[in-house]
């Protein structure tokens, strides 16, 4: 997945908020951080080469012009101004630093930045070029009063009044939202708790009158690029801004908070106005005495560098956390482009999450529990103190998974580890749990014998800093620089860098430490089915010979109709005839091999019929067709499929098939005369029964001749022969043929469908000079459970090869009462399990996990596919 547009300090300026009062109207009440700079000097300060002289004087010219705000001062006063202190101008007026933010007067923003009710929790957003003020207001309820009566809630309401922190969606990379129902209740049980060394405040009578203020709104000052303002409005209005004035919403209909902040932060600015206090003595001051400011602080600090904003607001029933965030994919599957390296510098660079966008990956049962591995991105004791800390009872389950986890163990073994004590459901939710809040990634599990290289996307600004981490966590291991470098000097199986097999342990928590920070990755294989010219040839040939042979039982069915005296008979085989010659279905490609086999050797007796003696029989009678069959079929114009569509009045001597065509005809053999105003049909004359029997022989003759040249055509070509290895036959036969790719081998029809039950039979065929054996019993025993599954292959699109591979992986399954198996027919018996990975997309490495097998068994069947094999290598 791509990396969504997210906010920085260059297009996210500063979060800012206005309220609302009966008596005094709109109030800017704070805003953050305290010097949002102008537009136009931010161009001066990025020296933005895109940005036009031309374009600075016009924004400036359309800024405002009354007497208060900076832009009329002189240019010694502007230059002394420091943006801290009051400035009095020469007309008297006093400029307040805080009354002026991004350019503009506070007194203007207030009036536009307070909506009417009609905007109640909808998003709220104003453009003042090249400015956004983007926001969801929130008003008082009609009735007048905030604070929620618990009496009468009303349950409709209850999933709108939640700040539950998943209002978003899904995370980054489309699993499902993390939290749990726990975390959506966070706010609302630390709300009826007190904080620690707080008491408890009674609630008074005063909380039930009307309050003065009618509405409150959080507004976001973003100034993003043009091509990146809807994208970028759109994933902070869903993933920050509404949550917040949703939490906002939720503690003053409580404890009335946002007013009583407010009201705290507008007397200490109307104080200091008066003091003419410095802005920066003011704004530590107010962090300090107000919680929602220092939320607003923390906000602003942790979504402009892309963390995660914990706001605690501390309210009169007690604190109330609650924490927001914009979910980010942990990998990337390319290079990022050159405008977005600094934002994904360091993420882990990988194709293994892929999957998503691949509908067919979820068809296999628990894909997502074989393929993957929680890597935790602290350390696991670390983590475990900090769930102690909370009483909850869903903690100690996920403090039980956080001690099962380990980056070399899929989620479905942590089930199994876990003693029953975990489920399978609780692992995917647990696991979900820390990865949307960024505390572990997915991974597909660790091994040894796998490669890994340094990262193309590895940041190494970071990598003096990382050296030293590196050497103090593992000093037994060589500097991390020499470390990589030997990674990927010449990429071989992990296990190959470790001293001896005691090291294995400490090195791979050493791999897993590099894959936390993103400097290494996994060099996987991929592999799509290769069709070579030899079995291309092969399959051609025998649909070649199967289309004559049917053409041969066609001729000859219709000459001996044609001699018994039943045109009409004769007439609807040659129509079925024309129309099957002339169309270019591919009906027949999906038949199998054994059927083509049959069919040729069909050819390949001698056939009589009853009367024989005609023309049209002694040249079908001379062919003899060989070997196996699949070809285009020639094109023919198709003939009618009754003798009612010629008329009467048609020239019998017509010999044209394209004059046999009529649009009155009609299937079915009984239509013998045009009926189409339902009248009584009429018999023939003798004389036009002749006629139409001459046509016929005429049909016949001309098919016959067709039939001949083609055979004869058949007949000249070389005979495949199947050699041992097909990548090198260079026979002259096949110099026009050019190997066929096979995209995606589960999802392969038509011919592609007869390649691969061809190769299949090679595979079978083959004679392995020698074959692996098993090196104990248990691997023995493994062989014969593999061989099982083969059995209960997924049955393949054509009918005819499913026959054919149950069949092969029924013969492969016979060796019981511990008789050793031919390896060929083992092969081949898992070509059709292994084929659905074929697709340029799923990693080999990946086979034995989704199969369960053993590695090693896995990669000796793929090195005796490998010929049938385009592999390629990549992240």
């Amino acid at each position: 997945m791509a990396l969504p547009i997210l906010p920085n300090s260059s297009n996210f300026l500063g979060v800012a908020l206005v309220i609302n009062r009966n008596r005094d109207g709109p109030r800017f009440v704070f805003h953050y951080p305290p010097h949002i700079v102008p537009v136009e000097d931010r161009h001066e300060e990025e020296d933005d080469p895109v940005v036009d002289d031309d374009d600075i004087i016009l924004e400036k010219a359309a800024g405002p012009a009354d007497g208060s705000t900076p832009y009329n001062l002189n240019v010694s006063e502007l230059m002394s101004w420091n943006q801290d202190d009051h400035i009095i101008t020469d007309d008297g007026t006093q400029l307040v630093p805080w009354e002026h933010v991004a350019g503009f007067p506070t007194k203007d923003l207030k009036g536009i930045l307070t909506p009417a009710r009609a905007y109640h929790k909808k998003l709220f957003q104003i453009s003042l070029d090249p400015l956004y003020f983007v926001s969801y207001p929130i008003h008082k309820p009609e009735k007048g009063i905030w604070k929620k009566s618990k009496k009468n809630d009303d349950p409709a309401k209850k999933e709108d009044d939640s700040i539950s922190p998943h209002d978003g969606g899904h995370d980054a990379d489309g699993e499902a939202r993390a939290g749990s129902d726990a975390d959506n209740a966070e706010a609302k049980e630390a709300a009826g708790k007190p904080a620690a060394g707080k008491p408890v405040v009674v609630q008074e009578d005063t909380e039930d009158k009307v309050s003065s203020m009618t509405m409150f709104n959080l507004v976001f000052i973003l100034n993003p690029r043009r091509h990146e303002s809807k994208d970028l409005i759109d994933t902070m209005y869903t993933n920050i801004i509404r949550k917040v004035n949703k939490a906002y919403k939720y503690v003053q209909q409580r404890s009335d908070f946002v007013w009583k902040e407010s009201k705290k932060i507008l007397m200490l600015k109307d104080k200091a106005r008066e003091d003419k206090r410095k802005m920066s003595l003011l704004w530590e001051e107010i962090l300090q005495t107000s919680s929602l400011a220092a939320s607003m602080q923390d906000l602003y600090d942790a979504i402009s560098r892309n963390k995660i904003a914990a706001l605690q607001l501390d309210t009169g029933e007690g604190t109330i956390t609650h924490s927001v965030q914009i979910p980010v994919p942990f990998n990337i599957a390319d290079l990022p482009p050159p405008d977005r390296e600094e934002d994904s510098r360091g993420l882990w660079i990988t194709t293994a999450n892929s999957f998503v966008g691949d509908s067919g990956a979820f068809d296999e049962p628990h894909y997502l529990d074989k393929n993957f591995a929680l890597l935790l991105m602290d350390d696991d004791k670390k983590i475990i103190s900090e769930l102690s800390a909370d009483p909850d009872e869903t903690t100690l389950s996920m403090i039980e998974f956080v001690r099962h986890s380990r980056p070399t163990m899929s989620f479905h073994q942590v089930a199994q580890q876990s003693n029953n004590i975990l489920t399978l459901g609780q692992v995917r939710k647990f696991a979900q749990h820390f990865i949307f809040w960024r505390r572990a990634i997915a991974i597909p599990p660790l091994h040894a014998r796998d490669v890994y290289v340094l990262s193309p996307n590895a940041d190494m600004k970071t990598l003096p800093r990382a050296s030293e981490t590196w050497a103090r966590q593992f000093p037994f291991a060589p500097a991390l620089p020499t470390f990589l470098a030997d990674l990927s000097a010449a990429p071989r199986p992990y296990k190959w860098f470790c001293p001896s097999k005691s090291f294995r342990p400490s090195y791979l928590q050493m791999l897993a430490w590099l894959m936390r920070g993103g400097w290494v990755t996994q060099l996987c294989t991929f592999a799509y089915v290769i069709v070579w010219p030899e079995i291309l040839y092969e399959v051609q040939y025998a649909l070649e010979a199967e289309e004559v042979a049917k053409a041969k039982r066609a001729q000859v069915a219709a000459v001996g109709d044609l001699e018994h005296g039943s045109p009409e008979k004769a007439t609807s085989v040659l129509s079925a005839e024309v129309a099957r010659r002339a169309s270019k279905s591919s009906d027949v490609m999906s038949s199998s091999i054994g059927d083509l086999e049959s069919s040729t050797s069909t050819l390949q007796q001698p056939e009589s019929t009853a009367g024989g003696g005609s023309g049209l029989e002694r040249s079908i009678g001379d062919l003899s067709v060989s070997a196996i069959s699949i070809g285009d079929r020639d094109q023919t114009s198709p003939l009618p499929s009754s003798p009612s569509s010629l008329g009467l009045a048609r020239d019998p001597a017509a010999t044209s098939l394209d004059d046999l065509n009529s649009p009155t005809s009609s299937p079915g053999p009984n239509n013998n005369f045009n009926n189409t105003n339902n009248r009584p049909q009429s018999q023939p004359t003798l004389a036009e029964q002749v006629a139409e029997k001459a046509r016929l022989e005429r049909i016949a003759d001309k098919l016959a001749r067709e039939l001949a040249e083609k055979a004869t055509a058949h007949a000249r070509k070389a005979v495949p022969r199947a050699t041992d290895h097909p990548s090198i036959n260079g026979a002259a036969h096949l110099a026009d043929l050019s190997p066929h790719i096979i995209l995606d081998a589960k999802k392969a029809t038509g011919k592609e469908s007869l390649y691969l039950s061809a190769i299949a039979r090679r595979l079978r065929e083959k004679t392995t000079e020698n074959p692996p054996q098993p090196s104990s019993k248990k691997a023995a025993a493994a062989s014969h459970h593999d061989h099982a599954k083969a059995a209960r292959v997924v049955q393949p699109a054509s009918s005819s090869l499913g026959e054919s591979v149950k069949k092969t992986a029924a013969a492969a399954g016979a060796g019981a009462d511990g008789r050793v198996v031919d390896w060929d027919e083992r092969v081949a018996a898992m070509w059709p399990v292994f084929w659905k990975y074929f697709n340029g997309r799923s990693a080999l490495e990946r086979i034995a996990l989704q199969e369960e097998m053993k590695r090693k068994d896995v990669w000796n069947l793929l090195t005796a596919m490998s010929e049938y094999l385009l592999c390629t290598r990549h992240w």
